[in-house]
């Protein structure tokens, strides 16, 4: 019996909408594809959006409600929803990696981008467990639908979504995650520090890997990776950087201190 090919299961995951569900068939798809389940195939595309629960509510970034700094429950709260949702998301921009941009890429990018989304999932999934600890849940606040737009405008260049996605977007969080931290440990939430420790950690290496394959694809043109990603951001993200940086986990990432430094100015 033929396998089934991997470009179907990342389909079927992206278009999975319940959160639970969600978490089980990425886990799922990247396992099988481990395990050699999964043929090297990609006979359908990819859904232009994945599907998404009836809640929470999404709304542009500029409605969101404030959070405040954080101090009261419901402040607390409201911050641990946007993490949640933030790795919600992640975990359709992984699969979509892998799905929109594999067979163009190659196997080992498939399987580096589906262990990402597997990452992702687990984070999602220790999240919501901790949002539940706090009396609260995935959905019961309203979210912003950012995240996606940049997947969507850079749906048709593998390069680009590789200099936006994990080098700008996931890049972002290894700036604000320690600040996050040092806020869950003054609240004497020891729980929540564990958890996003947990997460900058992976959150390194998932920046590494973009870095990757950023710096192949560069190479196989012909193209200086560090001048190829600032043209890229400034094409397809024209916010820029926001510093401060923390330049240690950048380095450790492999991005360039010097390119972040020229993509903020």
């Amino acid at each position: 019996m033929a396998k089934p090919d991997v470009g179907g299961a990342i389909r079927g995951a992206l278009l999975t909408a319940d959160p639970a569900a969600k978490v089980m068939a990425a886990r799922r798809v990247a396992r099988d594809w481990r395990l050699g389940r999964l043929a090297f195939a990609f006979e359908d595309a990819m859904p232009a959006q994945p599907a998404r629960p009836g809640r929470p509510e999404l709304l542009p970034p500029k409605e969101m409600p404030r959070r405040g700094k954080g101090g009261s429950d419901r402040g607390r709260i409201a911050l641990w929803h946007a993490l949640a949702h933030i790795e919600f998301v992640a975990i359709d921009l992984a699969l979509d990696m892998a799905g929109r941009f594999g067979g163009e890429m190659g196997p080992a990018f498939v399987g580096d981008f589906l262990a990402i989304a597997a990452d992702e999932a687990m984070h999602f999934a220790i999240l919501n467990r901790h949002l539940v600890a706090l009396g609260s849940h995935y959905g019961a606040h309203p979210a912003h639908d950012g995240l996606w737009q940049a997947a969507e405008a850079t749906a048709h260049d593998v390069a680009a979504r590789l200099a936006v996605v994990p080098m700008v977007l996931e890049a972002r969080g290894l700036d604000v995650t320690p600040a996050t931290i040092e806020r869950a440990r003054s609240q004497g939430d020891a729980a929540g520090v564990r958890i996003l420790e947990r997460i900058l950690d992976d959150e390194i290496r998932h920046v590494a890997v973009g870095v990757k394959y950023l710096n192949a694809f560069a190479k196989r043109e012909g193209l200086d990776p560090k001048n190829l990603w600032i043209s890229l951001v400034r094409r397809h993200f024209p916010g820029g950087l926001k510093p401060p940086f923390n330049d240690s986990a950048r380095s450790s990432a492999g991005l360039s201190l010097e390119a972040c430094a020229a993509l903020a100015s």
